[in-house]
């Protein structure tokens, strides 16, 4: 940035100039996640991008991870803003089926590379030199937004109960946590796959995210017509 905006963040003294500081902080982060990856994105190149000295932007979060917390909720709640649009309609004349629902559903996530990302770096790397209250703080929030997509999908597969919906929301994110770095790997790995008798470990995130939903919902389904047989 310029030093024009270095002198805006040194002036910031109110609540709405800080959210703006805040968002370009994190617009920062996300220029840099199509770049490279979380584990190479270090606290210096961060404030180099924006234009800042580390200590000024521990002003506005205290550690790398804090912001990736925040980007990754600011991710998640723009994708569900989204996200409607993409699914099947929830109908009146009758619910969508389950299989077209969660491939619109892995089709829509696997567009957004970011939240990808960063739910893949969550367990393995975020969770780390981040005070209790920061974690607290994001999972709050994303507890929120994995409600939200619960009753979207709900929506469209009423015959899932809402504890069940929020199940399959939460393995859904271990499950995107888990494939995508395979079906995203090193140029070493590409290469080494172009073997033909390799063809076979070569990971189409959208379609294995696709089946995997499928499986795991057909079994949530079966489950809760057990219980209520």
């Amino acid at each position: 940035m310029t030093s024009g905006h270095q002198m805006d963040f040194q002036r910031a003294r109110n609540a709405t100039q800080r959210k703006a500081r805040e968002s370009a902080i994190l617009d920062a982060a996300a220029e840099l996640l199509a770049e490279m990856s979380v584990s190479d994105i270090s606290l210096r190149e961060l404030s180099r991008r924006v234009g800042l000295s580390k200590t000024n932007v521990v002003r506005y979060f205290e550690t790398r991870e804090a912001i990736f917390f925040e980007l990754l909720n600011r991710a998640f709640g723009e994708w569900l803003d989204e996200l409607p649009a993409e699914l099947p309609p929830a109908s009146p004349a009758g619910p969508a089926s389950p299989a077209s629902v969660v491939d619109a559903w892995a089709r829509s996530v696997g567009r957004r590379s970011l939240l990808c990302e960063l739910w893949s770096s969550l367990g393995i790397e975020l969770e780390r030199n981040i005070s209790a209250e920061a974690v607290r703080s994001f999972k709050l929030v994303h507890q929120e937004r994995q409600l939200r997509l619960a009753e979207l999908v709900r929506e469209r597969i009423p015959a899932l109960t809402a504890s069940a919906a929020q199940e399959l929301v939460a393995l859904s994110i271990v499950l995107t946590a888990g494939l995508w770095p395979f079906a995203n790997p090193s140029p070493s790995v590409v290469e080494a796959c172009k073997d033909p008798a390799l063809a076979h470990s070569r990971v189409d995130f959208t379609d294995r995210l696709s089946r995997a939903l499928l499986v795991t919902v057909t079994g949530l389904l079966s489950v809760s017509r057990s219980h209520t047989g």
